[in-house]
């Protein structure tokens, strides 16, 4: 289904690959021939066509749980009015039912803020971030900055970047994200695939492919092929949202007339222009996907990665699942005990406890009619299986009611819901204790969907396409490839109507009222005081983890989490919470011991640490620090990182960052992004002290490598430290200590 070709191709007038270079231009000058770096170089304020891009946007996007942080941010940096389109979407915290009135609050404010600096504001329950962007903000040619992991408008000529809240920032105040020249993967489709296989079924298998050996992290993977025209839109979006899954920097495809129709039927057929690459292009490696021999497939818990046919799954059920099991008691201990092996019956057949069609990947109008066709007529039962589905936006289901896909669901048993992403980051529809859900969502990362093991819980979540989903609720919850079954859609294409938008959005770009007072509920809270870099650091392992990747969703849990993520204070109690519980008190102690050393009154462990490796106290911070191999997969959220800065977290140390995002976020926060050379073996414990000489200077200076001392139980040993790749900018915003210094320092 999958094929990786490693080494690199030129593809000829857009449908002839070679291998061999001769009589054609060198890699570098004919990479400057494909679509990506057709868009990248013109967003490129430099100009120039070297190793470094400095960017700036066409648009950015946002959801409440992002959004407040960010303006909060800028506002103290000093923000006028938005100088680009900024639309904010209400998707993520429209649901969660705790804290009071802090989720509408945070709404309330987001509007404010529309009106005070020109923004772009989408009401709860209207759409989800991503269909709205495809909606509403896409152009072929342009690139969008959300700060959400899965900002991908590729399959639409328009590049998508995720980033954390201090690149949006960034560009707020007219600054620009900085990459490294991208390497670009040709990804090649062939032929059509077959009725009952959907977009989840390719990108699962795509992520599958390439996530474990990282190979398109941090690249562009540019979409072209015979295949492509084979793909309806619906199905080509539903691809490119999860290509975030693979670790990839950006995504963009080749345009058609079906991309055309898109613009057509939005009403805005002027913002289509036709995207091919040049008569040569070369890209650094390939991917070919043959969709006429893709299967239905099954992405089972902890990663999307974790994927196999659904034919393979029900051939060999008990064997599969025991080794989730065995993957549960590793990274839980005895905190839970997870029995997904009782999910197979007597017939072998596997036995699911909940379906779910959700969110930017799942909610499409296609996906909400092919499962409404597969269950006409049919019922998901009365035992313990349940069944929801989320059109990603009003017009989608507006449309879907009016095709009678919406009264056919509803016949099933089916439950439909607003546009809402909260199943994809546990803010909804939590399975039971030990229940398996089957989910078109984006990520199945532990505890994703909202289960909490320090109270003994675990439910568990499978990813399939709606098809399958479909065909599974049919059979009563018995997990079913749609290939399997026989159905005929024959709903009407996708109509969309924009009346909901035109009388429900506030557009405001352009049209800042300066005098408008921004609204504040009592959870909205400041961000505290950030202290500069000192000469010297001294760090505490508040955090020690030998896990293989640690998500962001374990550095700072998503689900009922949410709703403080305008308060920074209360939302940093919950990091790490359901993966190393006694990280925060350590945290707090260690910050609350430098909060001490600043008063004049350092406590006598520290400078009994500082003594052993002649330091003094007078120029030597004191934080916390948490060692992983390879932190930071998934979600863009900043809150990963600002949480540990919030408890004092000076620096991270690991082999690899796992995305470009995360660790950008932790340099926005002052949070030095130190590495170790992977073979060295780092053996010490929580309470063990790092201490890092001349850190400020080495910062400042430009080096990009340090010996440092790690100050343990059993004495004191050598350690080297990394921190490479560094803009000038990026150098001076760790000094400063964040980038709300940074912008501050240079007002003065």
């Amino acid at each position: 289904m999958v094929e990786l070709i490693k080494q690199g191709v030129y593809l000829i007038n857009g449908n002839e690959i070679r291998t061999d270079a001769t009589g054609l231009p060198t890699p570098d000058e004919a990479r400057e021939n494909t679509i990506t770096y057709g868009i990248l170089r013109s967003h490129d304020v430099d100009g120039s066509k070297g190793k470094k891009m400095r960017i700036r946007f066409d648009a950015m996007m946002s959801h409440d749980i992002t959004y407040v942080g960010i303006i909060q941010t800028a506002r103290a940096s000093g923000l006028e009015k938005f100088p680009l389109p900024y639309a904010m979407t209400n998707c993520h915290n429209s649901l969660c039912a705790v804290g009071g009135t802090i989720n509408e609050d945070d709404h309330v404010f987001g509007l404010s803020a529309a009106k005070k600096y020109g923004g772009i504001y989408v009401p709860a329950n209207q759409a989800v971030i991503h269909q709205f962007a495809r909606e509403a903000m896409v152009k072929c040619g342009n690139m969008i900055l959300g700060s959400d992991s899965h900002t991908r408008y590729g399959s639409l000529g328009n590049m998508g970047v995720g980033e954390g809240g201090g690149e949006l920032v960034k560009q707020l105040l007219r600054n620009t994200w900085d990459i490294n020249a991208p390497e670009v993967v040709l990804v090649w489709l062939e032929g059509a695939p077959r009725k009952g296989v959907g977009p989840h079924d390719v990108a699962i298998s795509l992520v599958k492919a390439t996530f474990e050996s990282g190979f398109v992290k941090n690249k562009v993977l540019e979409f072209a092929g015979p295949g492509v025209k084979n793909l309806p839109i619906d199905f080509r979006n539903g691809i490119d949202i999860m290509t975030t899954e693979t670790t990839c920097l950006s995504s963009i495809w080749v345009t058609d007339d079906e991309v055309k129709h898109h613009y057509e039927i939005h009403k805005r057929p002027e913002d289509f222009k036709v995207l091919q690459p040049g008569e040569v292009a070369y890209y650094d490696s390939m991917i070919k996907i043959d969709l006429s021999t893709q299967e239905c497939m099954i992405a089972l818990p902890y990663h999307p990665s974790n994927a196999f046919t659904i034919h393979e799954l029900q051939a060999n059920p008990v064997e599969i699942l025991r080794k989730v099991e065995e993957d549960t008691k590793k990274r839980f201990g005895d905190k839970v005990q997870c029995d997904l092996v009782d999910k197979v019956m007597k017939d072998g057949k596997v036995q699911a406890d909940q379906g779910i069609i959700a969110g930017c990947s799942g909610g499409t109008y296609d996906n909400l009619s092919a499962a409404a066709s597969i269950m006409r007529g049919k019922s998901i039962g009365n035992d313990y299986f349940t069944m929801s589905a989320y059109p990603q936006s009003v017009p989608v289901y507006m449309a879907a009611v009016r095709q009678r896909i919406v009264e056919e669901l509803l016949e099933t048993g089916t439950i439909i819901k607003p546009a809402f992403c909260g199943p994809c980051f546990g803010a909804g529809d939590v399975p039971s204790n030990n229940g398996l859900s089957i989910r078109h969502t984006t990520r199945n990362f532990p505890n994703r969907e909202g289960s909490k093991p320090g109270q003994g819980q675990i439910s568990l979540v499978a990813l399939m396409d709606a098809r399958s989903i479909a065909a599974t609720a049919a059979n009563g919850g018995v997990i079913t490839a749609a290939t399997d079954v026989d159905y005929t859609d024959d709903h009407k294409p996708y109509e969309y109507d924009a009346k909901i938008y035109e009388r429900r959005v506030y557009y405001g770009f352009g049209k800042a009222e300066a005098d408008v007072e921004l609204r504040y509920g009592p959870n909205i809270k400041d961000w505290p005081k950030m202290y500069a870099m000192e000469d010297n650091m001294l760090l505490e392992l508040a955090a020690v983890i030998h896990d293989s990747v640690t998500t962001t969703d374990e550095l700072i849990p998503s689900g009922e989490t949410s709703s403080y993520r305008s308060n920074p204070l209360k939302l940093s109690e919950f990091a790490l919470s359901r993966r190393v519980p006694e990280y925060v008190g350590l945290s707090k102690r260690i910050q609350e011991q430098d909060h001490e050393r600043r008063d004049g009154k350092c406590p006598q462990h520290v400078l009994d640490a500082l003594a052993k490796v002649g330091a003094s106290a007078d120029n030597t911070s004191f934080g916390s620090c948490v060692f992983a191999h390879k932190p930071g997969d998934g979600s863009a959220r900043e809150q990963a990182a600002s949480c540990q800065k919030v408890l004092g977290g000076d620096a991270n140390i690991c082999y690899e960052y796992a995305t470009k995002r995360y660790r950008s976020n932790c340099i926005n926060w002052g949070i030095v992004p130190f590495t170790i050379a992977p073979d060295v073996e780092f053996n010490y414990n929580p309470g063990d002290m790092v201490f890092v000489p001349g850190i400020r200077e080495a910062i400042i200076s430009g080096k990009e490598e340090i010996d440092a001392k790690v100050i343990a139980a059993d004495g004191v040993h050598d350690l080297h430290l990394f921190f490479q790749n560094l803009t000038q900018d990026e150098r001076t915003i760790l000094a400063e200590g964040c980038l709300m210094n940074f912008y501050a320092s240079q007002k003065k």
